[in-house]
């Protein structure tokens, strides 16, 4: 029998913070299917996110929603403004140059996240978390090799201005893991949204896409935020930046099984290269932390 409080705490981060990636990985299908201008796609799915959270905590929390609000304190604050940020600086990345040099700039994530959890929460990372992700940097430079260089200056600067707040958003959720930080998430949300509607429409919607923007901003981020969220309570901040990673790669095998578009064949090599690391990593912390607790969970030996 499936006993959760039986798991190895990394263990149970591998799996929250594995889920939440997983459900984030059909986000660019849903942009993609519901074909609107970056602003109203940016506006609907920042606004709908936050409201879907905070919908969230008020059915688990009732009348202590206030107070779980509340109790984010600084910590939650600075989380939250660096995630609106980060979100309307993703539009102008992806506005002002190409795909591919955002991918590879996004791709340095899991090492600013490693630099800054050493200078502010002194935590080591291992040679070998080190070695996974140059592997999985590799990988993602594999993928997007024919697209990198097209891009403008405003659009690289801000695609590294995103890496940089996602890496510090992952920092204090890890330096503050003993406080229930989705909150920030719902309000960082709500005001990267709001940020946007001067130069959004977002009553320009054709219903033939409103339910794809439904599925994006009530289900599968809501789910894959709040989950990811959760993660740095579990594991290394630059572990949980290194599974985001996934998304990058699985992202396009939806597009690929949905709307038919093959991807390129380095696609196909990176992807492969990522996964394998990513999986290889992920199995054999499994099976060391599974090892790790079968003493004591047969009494002992000797």
């Amino acid at each position: 029998m499936f006993r959760w409080s039986g798991l190895a705490t990394h263990t149970r981060g591998l799996i929250i913070t594995g889920t939440g990636v997983i459900v984030l990985t059909p986000d660019t299908l849903l942009i993609r299917l519901a074909d609107l201008d970056v602003w109203t796609i940016t506006f609907w799915r920042d606004l709908s996110l936050g409201l879907a959270l905070m919908l969230g905590l008020a059915v688990v929390y009732r009348r202590r929603t206030i107070r779980v609000f509340l109790a984010i304190g600084w910590a939650g604050l600075g989380m939250a403004f660096l995630f609106g940020i980060n979100g309307i600086l993703f539009v102008v990345a992806i506005s002002n140059t190409g795909v591919a040099n955002t991918l590879v700039i996004l791709a340095t994530t899991p090492v600013i996240t490693a630099l800054l959890a050493w200078i502010f929460l002194r935590e080591r990372v291992s040679l070998e978390l080190w070695l996974v992700i140059f592997l999985s940097m590799c990988g993602i430079a594999i993928v997007v090799w024919d697209g990198v260089g097209r891009g403008t200056l405003l659009g690289d600067l801000a695609a590294v201005s995103v890496a940089i707040t996602m890496a510090g958003v992952f920092v204090i959720l890890r330096a503050a893991r003993a406080i229930n930080l989705i909150p920030a998430t719902a309000l960082g949300s709500l005001v990267a949204g709001l940020a946007v509607l001067a130069v959004a429409s977002p009553l320009s919607v054709p219903w033939s896409s409103a339910g794809y923007v439904a599925a994006m901003g009530l289900v599968v981020l809501p789910l894959s935020f709040g989950l990811i969220t959760l993660g740095p309570r579990y594991l290394p901040a630059p572990e949980v930046a290194l599974l985001t990673l996934l998304e990058t790669v699985l992202g396009p095998l939806w597009v690929w099984i949905v709307l038919n578009e093959e991807p390129p064949l380095l696609t196909v090599i990176g992807g492969t290269v990522v996964l394998v690391t990513l999986a290889g990593h992920s199995g054999y912390q499994l099976h060391r932390n599974r090892r790790a607790r079968l003493p004591r969970a047969t009494g002992g030996v000797g």
